[in-house]
């Protein structure tokens, strides 16, 4: 007794194939999802938790230059910016802050650090770039040690990753670069984020 037997084309195969791996893909992203701590779907029954702000973090984002605080010989144009919702899918964000030394001398600025991996402050003063730093145990940082004289301006080039922390990543978020100089309190430059995917 003879089987008529049918062999599935080639491509009919590697198709089928691909439709289960997508399949098993776009499963195991929904088991991650719904297996993240606190990933339930916000609802009017159901609110996102509350984020709570230090309120001089609050009225930095509201009223930037009012909020500016002295910090010796370094000020900034603004210490907050709110980059609103970002999407972790666009990639990277940067925002620019312009600071100045207001006082009547050299400021020495020894360390410019960020509060996150997912952070890095690249520095330029004269049109050069200094260098970049990130966050203190994240890899080596290297030593500033550069001078502003009276009245000379520089800035920092803030760039976020909202992708770096994954799915943990998404929701409101806070970040802090931090610019250090000698016989001055440091100056805090911070930004914030809502990272949707």
């Amino acid at each position: 007794m003879a089987r008529n037997a049918s062999i599935a084309p080639k491509g009919s195969m590697n198709r089928n194939l691909a439709l289960g791996a997508a399949v098993i893909a776009v499963g195991l992203a929904i088991a991650v999802f719904v297996a993240k701590p606190g990933s339930r779907p916000v609802t009017p029954a159901n609110p996102a938790p509350a984020v709570t702000l230090p309120a001089a973090a609050i009225a930095a984002v509201a009223n930037p230059v009012a909020a500016a605080p002295a910090t010796g010989g370094l000020q900034a144009r603004e210490t907050a910016f709110d980059f609103g919702s970002i999407s972790m899918a666009a990639g990277k964000v940067t925002h620019r802050f312009w600071f100045r030394n207001e006082s009547g001398s050299e400021v020495l600025i020894r360390k410019i650090y960020t509060s996150c991996m997912c952070t890095t402050a690249t520095f330029v003063k004269g049109m050069k770039v200094i260098n970049s730093y990130g966050m203190p145990g994240h890899g080596p940082l290297p030593a500033v040690n550069e001078s502003l004289k009276p009245g000379e301006a520089a800035y920092i080039d803030a760039v976020f990753d909202p992708a770096a922390h994954g799915p943990a990543g998404l929701g409101p978020t806070q970040r802090v670069v931090t610019i250090e100089s000698d016989g001055s309190r440091p100056l805090e430059l911070n930004f914030a984020a809502n990272v949707r995917p």
